[in-house]
């Protein structure tokens, strides 16, 4: 049986909307999850699971409740409400939330866990690198990791590089990223790493364009040269957010997710 949660808000920002998540418990779960949505920082909502998964009995969060996780779909605030470090401020919130009321929630494991997707696996990345959070092990798929390279790689990969204040980028930060370095370098996860960061799985298209699989490489080499534990495993033929990618083969990357943050949460 999976108990669910929604709209539980976790905090309250003056001059914001509140800020929920959607919880969904399975009985004795292996460990609780923390889901943050993609959409650049500026679109998407905690509702959205990854891909291609609109279209799926049960949903995808029913899904991998039934898997032995207990999942939270986490809001954040976007670009057009509020600057970095704002989101990484409400994902701490969160994390926290979840911490502080587990009891009550029906959340009986104290091994937390962070899944992200995209802008999501960008902020899932800060998040398990801050050791407060005591973050077991990550899932990132597709994320951005090293915003001052991310023109020169999406350059490379073939896309349209941009580093001015009306890129995603730039929107997430409030300025365009040559006028801002501390800023870039204090949101980028390649800067983050440290002794003791938890073990990271990144799953990344081979096509990707928008956000190349250099950026998940770029992490886990610093991950490994940490000493760290870092594997990057790219998705032949697909293109950020596995567009190509029909059901099975989404299911196929979901359970390879699932199982990695089962395994490191054990």
């Amino acid at each position: 049986m999976i108990t669910h949660h929604r709209e539980v808000v976790f905090a309250t920002r003056p001059g914001f909307r509140p800020l929920a998540l959607d919880l969904h418990v399975p009985e004795s779960p292996r460990a609780l999850c923390v889901y943050l949505h993609g959409g650049g920082w500026r679109a998407g909502t905690r509702t959205e699971g990854p891909g291609n998964v609109k279209t799926w009995q049960p949903g995808f969060f029913p899904y991998v409740a039934s898997t032995g996780l207990a999942i939270a779909s986490v809001d954040y605030r976007l670009s057009a409400e509020a600057t970095f470090p704002a989101q990484s401020d409400d994902v701490a919130a969160a994390i926290g939330f979840l911490a502080e009321h587990r009891a009550r929630l029906g959340i009986t494991t104290d091994r937390t866990v962070i899944w992200g997707v995209s802008a999501g696996g960008h902020l899932a990345a800060l998040a398990a690198l801050e050791p407060r959070h005591r973050i077991a092990a990550a899932v990132c798929w597709y994320p951005v990791t090293d915003l001052d390279a991310l023109a020169e790689d999406v350059a490379e990969a073939g896309g349209r590089p941009a580093r001015g204040a009306d890129s995603r980028e730039g929107a997430l930060l409030g300025a365009a990223l040559d006028d801002v370095p501390g800023l870039v370098a204090a949101a980028s996860p390649v800067n983050q790493v440290g002794p003791g960061a938890p073990p990271f799985l990144f799953l990344h298209g081979d096509a990707d364009v928008a956000v190349p699989p250099r950026q998940s490489e770029r992490l886990a080499e610093a991950l490994r040269a940490a000493g760290g534990e870092a594997t990057v495993e790219l998705v032949p033929g697909a293109g950020h957010m596995f567009p190509e990618l029909d059901e099975p083969a989404t299911r196929a990357v979901t359970d390879r997710s699932v199982r990695f943050l089962r395994d490191h949460a054990a």
